[in-house]
């Protein structure tokens, strides 16, 4: 049984990039979604509605590009060490994202993560409809996915860390045991117990004393 549990935020923090600006650049729409996911980091704008947004921009992009878009995903350096060393100390590690599962999926495959969660693309013939489908995947949904998967491992809320850098996953951090804020906005740092600056997941296990 894991004694322990760490969720992290994707884009920006697990990612390099912001996949939702990947598949906007490929649809032309990259200047205004970029734009909107800048405000809806800060805390400016409602993370739902601005996704719904941004969403509706990708309208008609064909499904290929989503093979397109996912080799220029990058993993953040330390990523691969952080979930090594989650799971070498017995704890247990997942992601949950404002991002997408057909570009998540094989990313948690890959780093052999415990859980993941993310956003849905709706697609009608082959092409996106400029929707998403199922829940949105916000801010409360990100601390439901925390609270969910501690309490089904049967790990104690003060157990868990939240590693987010957006104003979309204060609240996974306020529900956490650990906050820690990684690259993040002002905002975020402001609510955090640990800030990371350096672009380092592997620190998160220095925060955790489980490397000197």
């Amino acid at each position: 049984m894991p004694t322990f549990l760490v969720v992290l935020d994707v884009d920006s923090t697990l990612i390099e990039q912001e996949a939702i600006e990947l598949l906007a650049a490929e649809a032309g729409s990259l200047d205004t979604v970029a734009a909107i996911t800048s405000r809806a980091m800060a805390g400016e704008l409602d993370f739902a509605a601005s996704l719904t947004e941004r969403v509706a921009t990708l309208e008609g992009l064909e499904m290929d590009a989503l093979a397109r878009v996912a080799p220029r995903i990058t993993l953040t350096p330390g990523a691969s060490e952080l979930v090594a060393g989650v799971h070498a100390a017995g704890g247990m590690i997942g992601v949950v994202s404002g991002g997408f599962h057909e570009l998540l999926d094989p990313l948690a495959s890959q780093l052999g993560l415990d859980r993941h969660r993310a956003n849905r693309l709706e697609s009608e013939h082959g092409r996106l409809t400029g929707r998403t489908a199922g829940t949105i995947i916000d801010a409360e949904a990100k601390a439901e996915s925390l609270r969910k998967w501690a309490a089904e491992a049967g790990i104690p809320l003060h157990r868990t860390v939240a590693v987010g850098d957006g104003a979309n996953d204060l609240a996974m951090m306020a529900a956490a045991g650990l906050a820690i804020a990684f690259d993040a906005k002002p905002l975020v740092r402001e609510h955090a117990h640990v800030c990371l600056d350096e672009r380092d997941l592997s620190a998160v296990l220095a925060a955790l004393g489980l490397r000197g």
